[in-house]
């Protein structure tokens, strides 16, 4: 008899403590398809300027991050928000074909010259993600900056040392560290894993990108990359297991401190 009234009391319980996480991923879930998380649509977006767009639902807690930060003398700023397939497409193309410089984990310039196709890739893999495959393309991770704690005429290069205790972004560096969690977000690049480099730019929004990145299917992906023209197009594809692996489901846990909106 006992047992028939505490059950349901452990039932209603369980559903308070997680009945907010569930109504965001069944939000989600409902409307999230390919396109999605592939980049190729902007239909889960919301403008926050003319050229930077952040996911729809993750508005207020970014809009209330802000408002807090301003008041902790920080002016905190998105540098880079939702990217499109083709952007992503570009970017890596411009770098495999040589035009834009491949940097390693101690900043310095990488020669492609001496590298094989799949050394290349993984070179910039470091960095910079497979179109299709960039979290960016979920709306909901953001590289974020602080212009105010930098000159007038600085130009930001998005580079570990920046946010370091001797970068000039040393203060919202601090900042993110302590306060981000209160918002949903964390570091999904926290520290270095064998895969994507360390970047205390990159922040991610909990409930948002927990359910993309369940969502992401590799043969999906692998469709999108032999239907596009992707450079290294050939070894890509036929290492696309181990570069899933290590670069995009290799990410750091979020930490129990992450607080969920209600």
């Amino acid at each position: 008899m006992f047992y028939v009234h505490i059950k349901p009391l452990v039932s209603a319980l369980v559903n308070h403590l997680f009945s907010h996480r569930v109504s965001i991923v069944m939000l989600v879930s409902n409307h999230i398809n390919s396109a999605q998380v592939l980049g190729q649509t902007e239909s889960h977006l919301h403008y926050v300027s003319e050229r930077v767009a952040i996911h729809k639902n993750m508005k207020n807690a970014f809009d209330a991050m802000v408002n807090t930060a301003k008041t902790d003398g920080i002016e905190l700023r998105i540098a880079s928000g939702f990217r499109s397939f083709n952007r992503q497409l570009m970017l890596w193309n411009n770098k495999f074909s040589g035009k834009t410089p491949i940097k390693n984990m101690a900043g310095d310039l990488i020669s492609p010259d001496n590298l094989s196709p799949l050394e290349l890739a993984h070179s910039i893999l470091l960095y910079s993600a497979l179109p299709g495959a960039s979290r960016h393309h979920w709306g909901c991770d953001i590289d974020v900056y602080a212009p105010n704690l930098l000159s007038e005429d600085y130009q930001l290069k998005l580079e570990p040392w920046e946010y370091s205790e001797q970068g000039p972004l040393a203060k919202l560096s601090v900042w993110l560290i302590h306060h981000a969690h209160k918002f949903g977000f964390f570091f999904p690049y926290a520290s270095f894993q064998g895969g994507v480099a360390n970047e205390p730019w990159h922040l991610s929004y909990l409930p948002l990108a927990q359910v993309y990145q369940q969502a992401f299917d590799i043969k999906v992906l692998t469709e999108a990359l032999n239907s596009s023209n992707i450079q290294g197009k050939d070894v890509i594809v036929e290492n696309i297991e181990d570069i899933a692996k290590r670069y995009i489901n290799n990410v750091c846990i979020a930490p129990s401190n992450v607080i969920l909106p209600k």
